[in-house]
């Protein structure tokens, strides 16, 4: 299987996509949606419901609001350094690395903006943590870097 490779301002594009996805739903989401009543999207599925998150998935670190922006800045300065000094990425790393930038982003912009990350997006039919588009992304980026992991593995065991 031919190796695709992606050049970094992909990557750059990519992140600057997933930011502003994030962002206008979170706007859209802070018109529309309300704080103490939920609108059904998808019946038995999917509810929009807000909620401000002081904290980080599953209520960690509640009220870490300067730790956790911290953070999201300290890795998006890093994901950018990592990408600036590389010219090629392989795919599933690529891409992991720009839905990982594109989430701490967005996350990371509420947080210094806000004080709060904006979360709206409501699973039904289990006892899941409320979220947001940059979760989302934060979650492909981990699903796209373990692809890539099973790759090198599986590359390394066949030479």
């Amino acid at each position: 299987m031919k190796n695709i490779l992606l050049k970094r301002k992909y990557l750059f594009l990519i992140s600057l996509l997933v930011l502003l996805l994030d962002q206008s739903t979170k706007i859209w989401a802070s018109q529309v949606v309300s704080e103490k009543f939920s609108i059904t999207l998808i019946p038995l599925l999917i509810n929009l419901h807000l909620v401000k998150n002081t904290g980080a998935a599953f209520s960690l670190f509640t009220e870490g609001t300067v730790f956790l922006s911290i953070l999201s800045l300290s890795v998006s300065v890093g994901i950018v350094l990592w990408i600036s000094k590389n010219r090629f990425f392989p795919l599933w790393k690529g891409l992991g690395i720009s839905f990982l930038l594109g989430g701490c982003m967005g996350n990371g912009l509420d947080r210094l903006r806000l004080g709060y990350v904006i979360d709206f997006i409501e699973l039904i039919p289990i006892n899941f943590p409320i979220f947001n588009c940059a979760d989302i992304a934060i979650n492909v980026a981990v699903f796209c870097l373990i692809i890539d992991t099973v790759i090198i593995n599986d590359q390394k065991q066949r030479t």
